[in-house]
Order: structure tokens, then C-alpha cells, then sequence
């Protein structure tokens, strides 16, 4: 396969490993900070059939204690992002670090990034600093981001609960996918995902458990409040998400994806340089391989699904529907709502006997 866009690509630029180096800190989540450049990028892309990466920073990303330095250090990587693209036309796009958990600034650097840089989206952690996506804080980010149809890529990070919880194995392992599947249901629970329906959210490595639990979890839907702040139900909203590949290619992961969303929701990620180049070409092949996809759904894993999303890396004669809006919620699903209230209070009370 070949024309591969990769939307789960890192870049770790001189800026992010000098911030690390002050605190000696080597390893991200008990992964070691690889070495990376454009070349060491450019030379796994051709060697597995991926003709655009879109470079974002993993964690921790840019605060480190310090907001005026986070601030600082953000605007430094998405420059370098930038230039990097600038240099390989093509090649490369990026998603924008932004200063999180400080709302203003980081409204400030997404205007930045996406109007001057030209950045494809921003990347967001899961969680900083404790507070995770759908946190009330950041409802101002989020109505600009909404008012932008911004792409947002939602990538792990560690929280302090996954770090106390002691286990002896690195956190990317379990807890980096905790810490996706919490953020991800915090949006859809806390009401953002309704409130804000133009954001079009990507998770890494295929959604962390969510598509596993994800009737377990529809359940918050004979729950109040929660049936008010997700009024079209809670598989609605997971079934608006986009879910990326990396480290996830496996047929039992996929098998899932399968059957819970729509193909088209479905993106190729690599995770490089995390995932060493010898671990993205098993992923390409893995993929390749699957029997689960006919040809034209895994040509859109790979390359056209990702198009509607990023319609600016089509090639000549290509052609690619922009991803839609999602509609607010109809008069039927509206009507459905006010008949079930009666019985979400009943099964309330009877749960709580």
C-alpha cells in the first residue's frame, strides 16, 4: 500500500529535548526519548508506503511549571513544525502543541498556529495537571476550536493516578490508554461533544478501551444528568470520533473498530518514533494483511479517510468529501428524550435503594 497518511507521527524537536534534558528527564510515560529528525522520518515513510505524516509533540508536552515557558516553548515547536513542512512540501503537516491547561494562552497559540502556521489541527493530552478534556476550564478552547472546525488529535498523557497506582511496567503500556478512554468519555459525559459538535476529535491507538466498553459506558444514558448532557445518546457520540491504528493493528483491535463505527472513521498512525521503524513496517503489514477490510477500505485506513479530514493533500484527479458536521439533535430524537425522562428517574431511584 502506498499514499499512506499517517496522523499519529511525533517529531521531537531540539526546543522539546533541551526543555527535557534541564530536568533530566529520558524517558516519556517509561519510554525512552528516541532520537529524530526529518531524514529518520522521511527515510521510515519511504521504506512503508506513507507519503504524509502529520507531526505532532507527545507528552508531557510544553508545561514543565512554568507558563510563561510553556508558552515560549510551544510557539518554538509549532515553528519548527512548521519549517520542517515548509522544507518537504508534501511530507509533512502538523497538529499545534498548545499550553495547556491555561485556556487563554492556549486559545491564543491555536489562533496562531492555524491561522499563520497553517497547522492541520492541534493536539491535545488527555489530561494535564489532573484536568481532563471536557473540563469546564476549558470550554473557551473548545467554543474556538468548534467556531473553527478545527481537527483535534488526542493524544495520552500520564495522570498522577496512573503514576500512584505503583504498577512495575512502563505507563504506556495500560496507562496511556486509561488515560484516552477517561478523556474521551469526559467529553461525551460533561456535555462537550454536544455543545460543541464542529470539532472533529481523533484518538490514538484506536480509542484506548472505549470501543471495548463502549456499551458498558452507553449505559450513563438512564443516568441523570448525564442523559442531559448527552441527549443523542452515549454510542452516538463515540461513533462521532475518529480512531487511529498506531499500536493498535491487530485483527481483535480492528474486529472491534468493525463493528462499532463507520470505516470512514477509521485512520492510519504509526507512533514513530516511539514505534521504531521496524515496529511500523509489522503495523503496515499487519494491515495489509487483514482480512477483516476489502482493497477500498483499506486504501481508505490508509490514504482517503484521512482525506476528508485534511482535504489539502489530495493529489491530482483525487477526490474526497469533507468530512460533515454532525446535525444538532431532530425533533424525533428530541421527542424520544422527553418520553424516556420518566423512566431514567425510575431506573435512578431503583438504583439507588
Amino acid at each position: 500500500m502506498t499514499g499512506r497518511i499517517d496522523v499519529h507521527h511525533h517529531l521531537v524537536p531540539p526546543p522539546f529535548v533541551e526543555a527535557m534534558a534541564r530536568r533530566g528527564l529520558r524517558e516519556v510515560a517509561g519510554a525512552p526519548l528516541p532520537k529524530w529528525d526529518a531524514r529518520r522520518s522521511l527515510d521510515t515513510m519511504d521504506s512503508n508506503g506513507i507519503k504524509t505524516a502529520l507531526l505532532s509533540l507527545s507528552a508531557p508536552g510544553v508545561y514543565f511549571g512554568d507558563v510563561s515557558e510553556a508558552r515560549g516553548l510551544a510557539r518554538r515547536c509549532n515553528e519548527f513544525a512548521s519549517e520542517t513542512a515548509s522544507r518537504h512540501p508534501g511530507r509533512f503537516g502538523s497538529f499545534a502543541v498548545l499550553p495547556m491547561p491555561f485556556t487563554e494562552h492556549a486559545c491564543e497559540e491555536a489562533t496562531f498556529a492555524l491561522d499563520t502556521l497553517g497547522a492541520d489541527g492541534v493536539v491535545l493530552l488527555g489530561s494535564t495537571e489532573g484536568k481532563f478534556l471536557g473540563d469546564v476550564s476549558f470550554d473557551e478552547l473548545m467554543a474556538e476550536l468548534n467556531k473553527r472546525e478545527a481537527v483535534v488529535f488526542v493524544h495520552p498523557n500520564l495522570n498522577s493516578t496512573s503514576v500512584r497506582v505503583g504498577l512495575d511496567m512502563p505507563g504506556f503500556l495500560i496507562e496511556f490508554l486509561c488515560d484516552t478512554t477517561r478523556a474521551a468519555l469526559n467529553l461525551i459525559l460533561s456535555g462537550t461533544m454536544e455543545k460543541y459538535p464542529a470539532i472533529r476529535f481523533i484518538l490514538a491507538h484506536s480509542g484506548g478501551f472505549l470501543p471495548y466498553v463502549a456499551w458498558r459506558v452507553s449505559l450513563a444514558n438512564m443516568m441523570p444528568p448525564y442523559d442531559a448532557r448527552a441527549p443523542q445518546g452515549v454510542l452516538t457520540y463515540i461513533k462521532r470520533f475518529y480512531f487511529e491504528t498506531a499500536l493498535s493493528p491487530s485483527r481483535t483491535s480492528m474486529a472491534a473498530l468493525k463493528e462499532l463505527v463507520d470505516p470512514t472513521h477509521i485512520l492510519f498512525g504509526s507512533d514513530f518514533p516511539f514505534a521504531a521503524a521496524q515496529l511500523v513496517s509489522l503495523e503496515t503489514k499487519t494491515l495489509d494483511d487483514s482480512d477483516l477490510w476489502d482493497e477500498q477500505t483499506k486504501h481508505g485506513i490508509a490514504r482517503s479517510h484521512a482525506l476528508s479530514l485534511f482535504p489539502r493533500y489530495r493529489q491530482e484527479g483525487e477526490e474526497a468529501a469533507r468530512s460533515p458536521v454532525p446535525a444538532a439533535m431532530g425533533i424525533r430524537a428530541r421527542a424520544r428524550r422527553v418520553v424516556s425522562k420518566p423512566l431514567v428517574a425510575l431506573i435512578d431511584n431503583l438504583r439507588n435503594r
